[in-house]
């Protein structure tokens, strides 16, 4: 490797699928930067020395997926206020006293991601939050980040609505699947943070009739590009957000961390991720 180049990662268990390595890649050819970033598969039982280990194997810092967040979470020496709100981490890096620091940035990529799609979303203060796993932490510090105060979590397991909008209350409340469609009238944006609608998993049946016209309907869903949720919000004339631009938004902290250049969401670098995306397999 060139000298002054930086090497990252992605590490997870299973790990083959992630679309990181593509999109740290374009970025660094993109920026003529000396440097890489690997897919590395760690299991669970070995994920905490291979934590201690990757100063001394020269990596500057990496993301961290399924099923190693929470446990990052508890290794790190130092959390930013993101992961500390969501309770997971998704980014780590050395500061200048060689610390090893974990950040969250998939409220960071939610939000910008709207920002780029639907700008209006912002205008809102009502939204409806489908799924109460790990995703819809980061979704939820997003909305109140960004003044939404009337968030209402919907869950098939409502107790797990429950505990987890207790974490985040005041302006959060919990409630089961059969109350959506008394849910959707006022709302200002819906959103899909499960893995209802995913391929292989099945489709999010959901009416949006409810909804009000100006609404916005967002699915973090991103293979397919185009789920059934988001196909149903566009017949009715909503504007919409799919899943993918959250996943190149929220990598755009860590690259700067990583390698010093703070990097573009660009649509070439879209394109180039939709084509794999869409690839026949």
């Amino acid at each position: 490797m060139a000298e002054g180049s930086r090497r990252a990662f992605v590490c997870g268990h299973p790990i083959a699928h992630s679309r990181s390595p593509m999109i740290h890649g374009y970025w660094l050819e993109k920026l003529g930067l000396h440097g890489s970033y690997e897919r590395i598969d760690v299991a669970p039982d070995a994920f905490p020395a291979f934590l201690e280990s990757i100063g001394r194997n020269g990596f500057a810092g990496g993301n961290i997926t399924i099923p190693h967040k929470e446990v990052a979470f508890r290794i790190v020496e130092k959390r930013d206020p993101d992961a500390e709100a969501i309770g997971a981490v998704n980014t780590i890096w050395f500061d200048t006293e060689g610390r090893l620091c974990g950040g969250n940035t998939d409220a960071y990529g939610f939000a910008a991601n709207l920002d780029d799609e639907v700008p209006q979303w912002a205008e809102g203060r009502k939204a409806v939050v489908l799924g109460a796993g790990g995703a819809a932490r980061a979704v939820i510090h997003a909305l109140k980040q960004r003044g939404y105060d009337d968030i209402r979590l919907v869950n098939r397991s409502r107790p797990r609505a429950e505990e987890l909008a207790g974490r985040f209350r005041p302006g959060v409340s919990a409630h089961g699947w059969e109350a959506v469609a008394g849910l959707l009238g006022d709302a200002d944006l819906v959103v899909n943070t499960s893995s209802l609608g995913m391929k292989g998993a099945p489709a999010l049946e959901v009416d949006l009739e409810p909804l009000p016209a100006h609404a916005v309907v967002a699915d973090i869903v991103y293979v397919p590009l185009e789920t059934k949720l988001l196909k149903a919000a566009r017949a009715r004339g909503l504007a919409t957000a799919e899943g993918l631009g959250m996943l190149l938004h929220q990598a755009v902290p860590g690259f700067e961390r990583w390698f010093g250049r703070r990097p573009t969401v660009s649509e070439s670098l879209r394109k180039r991720i939709v084509a794999d995306v869409e690839a026949p397999i």
